[in-house]
């Protein structure tokens, strides 16, 4: 297999972004840091992407929750509230392999046996779109697994040491998303982990203040168009051509537009 985590694309990427990357995050990095802001942002966040994996509580609702301590029923706050735990941690932990198998195991709690919570998958896997329930793409198979996973790893851990300019970074972060699903080493809770993991590797970056930006909720506005852009790469691990990624890769910019919707 080819290097995962490449900037072969980058280029191309970079001649098609229309969106001003430090224009639109100084935007975001006005707004102060405080405990309020993150778990506002986060509350947004967590829910949008829950209801990516088909959890039925409104965004909305889940900010009242958090913010004004609603209750609702226990079975519509569980998995969105360890999801949001998982923030917690990712938040107050440095980026590491070790920490975000324990992020993993947080935001599954309500969702995986514990045996399963941060372990990788010992079967083969097909995902589905949530809605329709059709097949998207093939996983990497149980026998390739260990082997993509630890060299996905290998290479991130490489792009969490060195600098990167902005626009490197987003381009990474969009990456390392993209990458992760179409390994999807866990038996479940991957695409929600992998949404945090985009922007915890942002956060390392650009800084705290990524947490704010509101990706997942900009994926889930346009969800059609995010697993389209998952699925054009490809559907069997082996035969992907991450060059048909670039449109997915785009997305993520974008997200920093709608913030001053919200």
């Amino acid at each position: 297999m080819e290097k995962l985590l490449t900037d072969t694309h980058y280029n191309t990427w970079l001649s098609l972004l229309d969106v001003k990357l430090d224009k639109e995050f100084e935007k975001i990095k006005t707004r102060e840091w405080t405990p309020e802001n993150f778990k506002f942002a986060t509350a947004v966040s967590v829910m949008s992407s829950s209801k990516i994996e088909g959890e039925t509580l409104d965004v909305d609702s889940y900010v009242k929750h958090k913010m004004l301590d609603i209750e609702y029923l226990h079975n519509l706050t569980e998995k969105p509230n360890d999801l949001y735990a998982a923030y917690e941690f990712a938040k107050d932990h440095t980026l590491s392999k070790e920490h975000f198998h324990k992020c993993h195991a947080i935001a599954t709690m309500h969702l995986l046996p514990e045996q399963q919570r941060g372990q990788i998958r010992k079967g083969n896997m097909l995902i589905m779109e949530q809605q329709s329930q059709r097949v998207e793409y093939e996983a990497a198979s149980a026998q390739l697994l260990q082997k993509e996973y630890e060299s996905f790893w290998s290479q991130l851990n490489y792009l969490i040491e060195v600098n990167l300019k902005i626009e490197e970074a987003f381009y990474y972060a969009s990456l390392i998303h993209l990458v992760f699903v179409k390994i999807h080493p866990f038996n479940d809770g991957n695409g929600r982990t992998a949404r945090l993991l985009e922007k915890w590797f942002l956060s390392s970056k650009v800084g705290e203040k990524a947490w704010y930006i509101p990706s997942e909720l900009y994926y889930y506005n346009n969800l059609k168009a995010y697993y389209h852009n998952l699925a054009r790469v490809g559907l069997f691990y082996e035969e992907l051509k991450y060059e048909r990624g670039i449109p997915f890769l785009l997305m993520l910019p974008q997200a920093l537009v709608i913030n001053d919707k919200l």
